[in-house]
């Protein structure tokens, strides 16, 4: 697919997107740009981008007028980028020169305010947007359709809240957060206490932090604390569909991946990566820079810089052992099957070889 330039209406000169990712052009710096594009569905305006020497050859078949490189690529006629990085060459083009233009600033009067609102200037807020009593909202922030904001809320500048959000009562959130649609903040954490063979709520009092640059993909679910704060902190990105317990509180820079679930006050250090469909108990610390493969169940604190894997979770090496002694257990059990038989028969033959060496009649010692 190709994203084109939304930004504006004409095309962009190579040496401009040259100059904003600090590229060096090889070749003529005359071309003209007009979207952003992978190698196969490029088109004849598109810049595209080579990620690793075998993809040269694709490259030369590509329709791209350019290419975002780290070698030049040989015998190639058509102006190159070269630059350290290509993916965040690609990342920075996309935000500065491709991406749709943000709706119009304005209020739209359907919106709902509540008593007390403070909203910053060059805010766009769309239809059905409801705002409770006493919520702040900063400057440049973006709130599409059908979001809520609930009392004592407040949210930071340029933040962009896509349709159907929900921020419950009281809580904070930092700058430059994006939160994508359905995602919903600030609701109970799952609190109950048995007494007599009934589940009696705990009322859950405490409020959700969200620090500066987190990004929640949609359909993610982050309680509020039971007492005190559920806290994500500065640049973490969390992918679709991750429940957070209450009082969890994620560090610095980690990634969590789509259905991810963590109980409630477990810890997680700073540049965490947690592989899809893993489960974290509750009350564990995760250390820093901790790789959690896809599909684990951390059910015991990980030291900083460990990689886990497996149901329970264990170290890398382990895991790795232990899923390739799992498919040889078919084979292994017929091993040991027939190195039972084995057993039992020589366990016969001893029985009557000790038979056969003693006398007929006689009797055992007293």
């Amino acid at each position: 697919m190709t994203f084109p330039s939304s930004s504006r209406s004409v095309t962009i000169p190579l040496q401009e997107l040259a100059q904003a990712i600090d590229a060096t052009i090889h070749g003529s710096p005359d071309a003209l740009i007009s979207g952003l594009s992978h190698l196969e569905g490029a088109s004849c305006g598109d810049v595209s981008f080579v990620l690793k020497p075998s993809l040269m050859e694709a490259a030369r078949h590509s329709q791209a007028a350019a290419f975002i490189v780290t070698d030049p690529i040989p015998d190639e006629p058509r102006p190159q980028l070269i630059v350290s990085h290509p993916l965040i060459a690609v990342a920075t083009l996309a935000q500065k020169f491709f991406l749709p233009p943000l709706p119009p600033r304005g209020i739209h009067p359907t919106a709902v305010k509540g008593l007390d609102v403070r909203i910053g200037p060059e805010v766009s807020i769309g239809a059905l947007v409801t705002i409770g009593d006493r919520a702040q909202i900063g400057s440049n922030v973006t709130i599409h359709a059908g979001v809520h904001i609930g009392d004592d809320t407040i949210i930071g500048d340029e933040c962009i809240l896509y349709p159907q959000v929900s921020f419950l009562p009281r809580c904070v959130i930092g700058n430059r957060v994006i939160v994508h649609s359905g995602t919903v903040i600030g609701s109970d954490g799952f609190g109950y206490v048995q007494h007599e063979g009934r589940h009696h709520k705990i009322p859950q009092l405490g409020q959700v932090i969200i620090e500066d640059d987190v990004e929640l993909g949609a359909n993610v679910t982050v309680d509020r604390a039971t007492f005190g704060n559920t806290i994500i902190k500065r640049g973490t990105k969390i992918d679709n569909q991750v429940q957070i317990a209450h009082n969890v509180v994620i560090g610095e820079d980690c990634i969590l991946v789509a259905q991810v679930g963590i109980a409630g006050s477990t810890v997680l250090g700073h540049h965490v990566m947690v592989g899809g469909q893993a489960g974290l108990v509750d009350h564990v610390k995760i250390g820093d820079r901790v790789k959690i493969a896809a599909g684990s169940g951390v059910t015991n604190d990980v030291k900083s810089g460990r990689v886990v894997g497996g149901r329970p979770a264990v170290e890398q090496g382990i895991w790795r052992r232990s899923q390739v002694i799992q498919y040889q257990l078919p084979e292994m059990r017929k091993e040991l099957r027939a190195l039972k038989k084995q057993v039992q028969h020589f366990e016969s033959l001893l029985h009557e070889y000790s038979s056969s060496k003693t006398p007929s009649g006689s009797k055992s010692k007293p």
